[in-house]
């Protein structure tokens, strides 16, 4: 997929939930959308998703 289709679903996404579902629905949904980016571009970087589970594993302890 391409980055600008990618971004219109985002886009998409974003313009339903802060329809229906407010401006709540808005902001969990953006930060949702963000976070998995974020992780996204973390494991395309090189990073595996083990090192994801260790920290949430070591937050726990």
């Amino acid at each position: 997929m391409s980055t600008p289709f990618v971004g219109m679903i985002a886009g998409m996404a974003l313009a339903f939930a802060g329809w229906f579902g407010g401006f709540g629905a808005f902001l969990l949904v953006a930060a949702f959308g963000a976070l998995g980016w974020v992780l996204g571009r973390w494991v395309e970087g090189g990073g595996s998703v083990r090192d994801v589970r260790d920290v949430f594993e070591r937050s726990r302890r």
